[in-house]
């Protein structure tokens, strides 16, 4: 059965990872419902290997933006754009280097999960109805200043577990006055050294550990998040264009309570998944 459990793993990471939903909320709900039989160890490898694959996507959809990163020495609008990226990632790195352990051992469980994606949820929505006219319609405008208060309000998902680093970033970006698809898109750039600063760290500190999963499990599960990573990327810039995300906030919601609800009838456990 690894390799079914490899392709679920693979398509919720996929769906997951990019939308305001909380991939870590949906992989812990995922695992539970389907039994896998997965040490620790290997749940927590599989999930760092699967989660490159998405970030893989992110690189091949925007792949002619990114191209233009070899123009930064001489683009001064290049130079914007990355440097906004490289600092709105200082707080998670300092937040993580300080306090990854801690929060991992004491709010690494399915209930606190459950908890932020509901406040997440109710908090969407009552950004999403508020009548703010945006004022930013690129990334290239964001700026330094307000790419390090995304940074900082990106944290919040550090901090919470299952409230969404998506999720965050995004709605960081539309208060302070970026449009849906600029937030959005922002999200997606910021994830590359986020997402691929913490899965390097954590895949060099466990990679003795894919030998029990098998190399083949391990590429199909990377394989499957890539291609359904690459497919919710593209869904995702379509829907903000001309929808807001109060959907997610009643999904998130919804998924919430169905945690809580497998808790309190022992279907579920509350151990820590750190």
């Amino acid at each position: 059965m690894d390799w079914f459990y490899a392709i679920v793993y693979g398509i919720v990471e996929g769906i997951t990872e990019f939308l305001p939903i909380s991939s870590t909320g949906h992989l812990i709900l995922t695992g539970n419902l389907m039994g896998v039989p997965w040490s620790k160890e290997v749940k927590d490898t599989f999930e760092v290997v699967i989660q490159g694959g998405a970030i893989l996507a992110v690189l091949a959809y925007y792949w002619k933006d990114f191209l233009q990163i070899r123009h930064i020495g001489r683009d001064k609008t290049q130079q914007n754009l990355w440097l906004g990226v490289v600092v709105a990632c200082i707080p998670a790195v300092i937040l993580g280097v300080l306090f990854g352990d801690t929060i991992k051992a004491y709010l690494f469980r399915p209930s606190v999960v459950a908890w932020a994606l509901i406040v997440g949820g109710i908090l969407m929505w009552l950004i999403e109805s508020r009548r703010v006219t945006p004022n930013v319609d690129a990334i290239e405008k964001i700026g330094v200043r307000r790419s390090l208060m995304i940074g900082a309000l990106q944290c919040l998902a550090l901090l919470w577990p299952g409230f969404s680093r998506s999720a965050s970033s995004i709605l960081g970006g539309m208060v302070l006055g970026l449009d849906r698809p600029t937030a959005t898109k922002f999200s997606f750039y910021l994830g590359v050294p986020t997402l691929g600063g913490a899965a390097l760290l954590d895949f060099i500190k466990s990679r003795d550990i894919l030998a029990e999963i098998g190399v083949l499990n391990v590429l199909l599960g990377a394989a499957v998040s890539f291609v359904v990573a690459y497919l919710s990327i593209g869904w995702l810039l379509r829907f903000v264009s001309t929808n807001n995300f109060k959907p997610f906030a009643i999904y998130r919601v919804i998924v919430g309570v169905l945690i809580l609800v497998l808790l309190a009838t022992g279907v579920m456990t509350n151990g820590n998944l750190a």
